[in-house]
């Protein structure tokens, strides 16, 4: 095994980890740091893959722009972490059969398909293509993609000013200070 391998693993394995962390966080702001860490695990990855394009954009878009845009609305939300368990033990069983189903399908899959064991070629492209490609034929997408997060920031502002009125209605004042 060569120690690209080696690194490869081990980046995977910080991602799967770090995002099962955030699934699993109470607190919202450790879970979106959570998947800041796992946004640069994976630009780390597309790097190693020999997709340095990919990987900035993937820091600057998701990591940069879209993270901090989620940190943003979490604190202005002000979401308080409830004492509660996360997942009721009823939930449990239900998750691990999907999950056990879902690890036999990609097993069988794995095995059974006639280019398992073949090594890929490497496919690079050049940011200047894939630019072109992505805002030239993709556009739509991104403009949608954009007009969403817009969306859900106006959400957000509306929900934290209705929550912010509600909390200042419930503050009494004493009248003799």
């Amino acid at each position: 095994m060569s120690l690209l391998t080696i690194l490869f693993y081990v980046i995977a394995g910080l991602i799967v980890f770090t995002t099962a962390l955030a699934i699993t966080r109470r607190n919202p702001v450790h879970a979106v740091l959570y998947l800041v860490i796992s946004f640069f695990g994976t630009a780390m990855l597309f790097y190693l893959l020999g997709a340095p394009y990919l990987a900035a954009l993937q820091l600057i878009v998701y990591a940069g722009a879209i993270m901090v845009l989620f940190l943003f609305v979490v604190m202005m939300m002000d979401v308080a972490s409830s004492k509660r368990r996360l997942f009721p033990l009823r939930q449990w069983g239900a998750a691990a059969m999907i999950a056990f189903g879902a690890g036999i399908a990609g097993f069988l899959l794995l095995i059974r398909s006639p280019d398992a064991g073949k090594v890929l070629t490497a496919a690079q492209a050049d940011p200047a293509e894939f630019s072109l490609h992505l805002f030239g034929s993709e556009w739509l997408s991104v403009e949608i993609a954009s007009l969403l997060l817009l969306v859900a920031l106006i959400g957000a502002l509306v929900i934290a000013q209705k929550q912010a009125g509600q909390n200042a209605g419930l503050r009494r004042t004493d009248p003799s200070q």
